[in-house]
């Protein structure tokens, strides 16, 4: 068994390095996946042209999942006629429909439809953008009227994990599923006979670990925008400016009296607050021997 790990070539293994650093460098998923299938194949000795027989074999086998292709300029068409818009106005009229709920009740038809092998009536551009990410929206701004550009972000891309989780482990209960149908064939090689009822039911614990982890996660993230639009920091500022209003008026109500009095004394008038008027008489006998000799009114 030794010579056996000894003669393995490990050299293809650095394909998966090639993932890791792709999704940390935010590369494009399908361009890295490609990539590291290329990088695994030329490094266990597949020749390029048979590499690119495998991949338009791969191709054609899996040309069933163009079909989401089609949907889009559907979607296009309602996005322009207002679907977000609608979307949104509609989840905003339900005052009962919080941004945890929204999301939980979501996450869990999403599951449900999962488990039963129905995992191309939701997804991402056909749910999460037109529908499940501006109701979101409009659920969180329920609870906070001014939310920001980056938290409208973390909305969005909470919808879709949402959407993300509800799928993957949904799927593989379904005994159907090719992952299922994958496990069981691997241990078959290996002289170990699994009944894909088997896998999917072992696969139900997860499933129900991961629909509590989101669901937490949602509600978490619902009274983090709640803390946000805490009107606490706001009557706290606004309590700072009434005091300090308070204080000015109670200075000038203070000093008021002084300063006429030293307004008086310099010969000029003030106002009631204790500032100069903006036009104000010469005191009494001021001005009777004026440089023109003539007498000014009183």
């Amino acid at each position: 068994m030794y010579a056996i790990l000894a003669r393995m070539n490990y050299w293809p293994l650095l394909g998966v390095a090639v993932v890791v650093a792709g999704f940390a460098l935010r590369a494009n998923p399908a361009l890295v996946v490609v990539i590291a299938a290329a990088v695994s194949a030329l490094l266990s000795g597949v020749s390029i042209p048979d590499l690119l027989a495998l991949l338009g074999a791969k191709f054609i086998d899996s040309r069933n999942l163009l079909v989401l292709l089609l949907t889009l300029p559907t979607i296009g068409l309602l996005e322009r006629a207002g679907l977000r818009e609608h979307a949104a106005n509609w989840i905003a009229r339900m005052r009962r429909f919080t941004f945890a709920r929204l999301l939980i009740g979501y996450l869990a038809v999403r599951q449900v439809l999962s488990m039963l092998g129905l995992t191309g009536i939701a997804g991402h551009p056909q749910t999460v953008r037109p529908l499940l990410a501006p109701m979101a929206e409009a659920a969180a701004e329920k609870i906070d009227p001014d939310v920001d550009l980056a938290a409208r972000e973390r909305i969005r891309a909470f919808a879709a994990a949402t959407d993300n989780t509800g799928l993957f482990f949904g799927e593989d209960i379904f005994i159907a599923f090719g992952a299922v149908l994958l496990i069981q064939g691997f241990y078959a090689q290996n002289g170990i006979v699994l009944d894909p009822r088997h896998i999917a039911l072992w696969a139900l614990p997860t499933a129900i670990a991961a629909f509590v982890i989101q669901s937490v996660r949602a509600m978490r993230m619902q009274r983090r925008l709640r803390q946000n639009a805490s009107p606490a920091g706001g009557r706290g500022r606004s309590g700072a400016a009434a005091k300090g209003e308070h204080k000015d008026v109670r200075t000038d109500a203070e000093h008021g009296p002084r300063s006429r009095a030293a307004g008086a004394g310099e010969g000029g008038i003030l106002s009631n607050a204790g500032h100069p008027h903006p036009n104000p008489l010469p005191p009494a006998g001021e001005g009777k021997n004026s440089g023109s000799g003539h007498r000014s009114r009183p």
